[in-house]
């Protein structure tokens, strides 16, 4: 039985999660454990968490999980267990075990669904060096899968959000436009070649990234979900108590996203991700109004966003492109605070 996974929800992958600015009000009431071994808590809104074990040791965590973003069961398992796993790289971990995290409407899909969902999750995290060990399901509608994950990191080597300096350059792994071709291919506008490179995109770890983070020390960086570039940019800079200036012409965008924005096909995360980034931002007064839309889409596994010194961009920037990340560009710099968190520009 043919299972077209994009009938049963209205908001798909990290397109679904709640607005950040409600985040940001629900965390205000989540107190904070006072342990000396806590070495990265949701004090910065970074990536995941880090437990010191002892000198040598730090277990990296985090969980993630969301509803379909694509029709096939076994790409959507693909694509959520390779978004869960990111965060761990994006602190300069090495994901090791995961469990599933599996919302299951039992009446509504076919056992085979399921069975391809986490065949497809446990594929993707056996390339990435992942066991599934366990996991935890309930009957849900509409579905959701994800993992939680752990890894390990060396308490000197964390890569976290709070660490950009003036001066770095910041560059960008994957190209952006992720959520407004997934919502272009539901309304019938995008074609399939957008498409599917869309859905490669989504199931490409960020594991050949941070490994060249980790070969040339970097010290920050973030992955690019749900709060789009510009959201990710911003919680970047307010962590490190810096200004961030994106130069939009310079992001590489995903085939036609340009296009389907200047026709109308802006989706409803981009407008959250607006609003809560507005109060932080100084907008250039030529900025183009798609670029800057395209700034807060929001992204499902998308790449790294890392700040690297003008000393070594260069060969950051060749070594990315040696393991296959073409796409990879300079988008912009790190300034001292200049009283916005951040700065959009042509």
């Amino acid at each position: 039985m043919k299972v077209d996974l994009l009938q049963m929800v209205e908001y798909g992958g990290c397109s679904a999660k709640i607005s950040p600015k409600q985040l940001e009000e629900i965390l205000k009431y989540l107190p904070l454990p006072k342990d000396p071994n806590i070495l990265v808590d949701i004090d910065t809104h970074d990536d995941a968490g880090v437990y010191r074990v002892n000198d040598e040791l730090a277990l990296v965590l985090t969980t993630d999980f969301f509803p379909p973003v694509c029709s096939d069961p076994y790409e959507f398992g693909q694509i959520a267990a390779a978004n869960s796993i990111s965060d761990v790289y994006a602190m300069g971990g090495d994901p090791i075990l995961a469990l599933n995290i599996m919302m299951f409407p039992a009446a509504k899909l076919p056992m085979e669904a399921y069975a391809d969902i986490l065949k497809g999750g446990f594929d993707k995290a056996t390339e990435a060096g992942v066991r599934i060990i366990g996991g935890h399901t309930i009957d849900d509608f509409p579905p959701k899968y994800g993992l939680a994950v752990v890894g390990y990191v060396h308490p000197q080597k964390i890569i976290t959000n709070a660490a950009a300096k003036p001066g770095d350059y910041l560059v960008l792994t994957k190209p952006v436009g992720m959520g407004i071709i997934m919502a272009g291919q539901r309304l019938g506008m995008a074609n399939e070649t957008d498409v599917n490179e869309t859905k490669r995109l989504m199931k490409l770890l960020n594991k050949s990234g941070a490994e060249v983070m980790k070969k040339h020390n970097i010290k920050c960086a973030t992955d690019i979900t749900g709060f789009g570039l510009a959201g990710h940019a911003m919680k970047m800079a307010k962590a490190s108590k810096v200004s961030i200036s994106i130069q939009m012409k310079k992001v590489p965008l995903i085939g036609n996203a340009y296009n389907l924005v200047d026709d109308g096909c802006i989706p409803g995360a981009s407008f959250r991700n607006l609003e809560f980034v507005e109060e932080h931002l100084f907008e250039d007064s030529t900025l183009d109004y798609n670029l800057k839309m395209i700034a807060f889409d929001a992204q499902t596994s998308g790449g790294l966003l890392m700040c690297v010194s003008p000393y070594s961009v260069e060969s950051v920037l060749k070594d990315l492109r040696a393991e296959g990340l073409t796409s990879s560009a300079i988008i912009g710099e790190v300034t001292g605070l200049k009283g916005r968190y951040l700065s959009l520009e042509n």
